[in-house]
């Protein structure tokens, strides 16, 4: 029978012979290198990154202290009692900046250079294989290839494959994320519409007449005979990168409302320390007018706009 996400028990109890959803043969390996083919990333090496440990005394404006004094002729043993620290750490410090200079000072990766009982190269693409063709867990793919499931879910996790809902379904490869390196590079601008509802209730909670009777007195305007609500246009600006909003709640969103509501929002940010350097923009009409553009133009703000049907790259002010 064979295995696919919707068949197939939870937990196997003995090793059982999987087939895989492509009719590609199952666990394929190239023969010249070993190594899982179509995928460029699988002999790539991970890259080291420092994580800054968070109980550690000295930031690195600390650490630059600390060779301050010492390079000023002070004893270490003084300095390191002064910044609560040991006389060990302290010439660690300063041994660092000796060697490397001010870069030393900044932390290091604890991983280690060698790891010698690393699941080998060959086995990880072998366990991510299945994971991207069938979905599967490590529940149903560790008993197949006589692998510990916690083994296996280290693998995914070491590969970003342990939650299926950041891998891209159809293909199975991993959803890239974007994000600036900087506040104000760049700021999302939509507007969304929210249809009003009358005082005390609409037709939805109310009899009909009644609701009708709320409409009439919420509202001056009518069309046809009958009263008209309208909707409330939510303006909204979010920096890509720190995340912080702006919104208003106004009555429509016409490019003169829109350049207004820019230049507030900028004004917005730049209270709390962004230069906005581009705005991000659907192709809504008040977005393509020229006064929105000429609005943004008189900062020295680049205007972007993003291509047709590509809510992906607009919704960030959504989330």
């Amino acid at each position: 029978m064979p295995w696919g996400p919707g068949n197939g028990p939870g937990l196997a109890r003995r090793p059982r012979r999987l087939v895989l959803c492509r009719p590609r043969p199952p666990f394929a390996r190239s023969a010249a290198s070993g190594a899982n083919p179509g995928s460029a990333s699988d002999s790539a090496p991970s890259q080291r990154i420092p994580v800054p440990r968070p109980h550690a005394r000295l930031t690195v404006h600390g650490r630059r202290l600390l060779v301050e004094r010492v390079r000023a002729g002070r004893p270490v043993a003084q300095v390191a009692e002064e910044m609560g620290i040991s006389r060990t750490t302290a010439h660690k410090w300063v041994r660092r900046w000796r060697a490397e200079g001010d870069p030393g000072l900044h932390d290091r990766s604890s991983r280690p250079l060698t790891t010698p009982h690393r699941t080998p190269a060959d086995v990880e693409n072998r366990i991510r294989e299945p994971r991207r063709d069938c979905k599967l867990g490590p529940a149903r793919i560790g008993p197949v290839l006589g692998i510990p499931r916690s083994t296996v879910h280290r693998v995914l996790t070491r590969h970003g494959l342990n939650r299926l809902r950041w891998m891209d379904r159809p293909t199975g490869q991993i959803i890239r994320r974007y994000e600036r390196s900087r506040p104000g590079e760049p700021v999302h601008v939509d507007i969304k519409k929210l249809g009003k509802i009358p005082d005390g209730g609409g037709h939805r909670i109310m009899p009909r007449q009644q609701a009708a009777g709320n409409r009439q007195a919420t509202t001056d305007a009518h069309r046809g005979g009958s009263p008209v609500i309208s909707c409330s246009y939510v303006h909204t600006a979010v920096d890509d990168h720190s995340r912080l909003a702006y919104s208003e709640v106004l009555t429509d969103e016409r490019k003169e409302t829109a350049a207004s509501f820019w230049r507030r929002a900028n004004t917005f940010f730049a209270e709390h320390g962004i230069n906005v350097e581009r705005v991000l923009t659907d192709n809504g009409s008040c977005c393509r007018s020229r006064l929105f553009g000429q609005t943004l133009s008189a900062a020295d703000i680049i205007d972007k706009r993003t291509r047709p049907y590509r809510r992906r790259r607009t919704a960030r002010w959504s989330a």
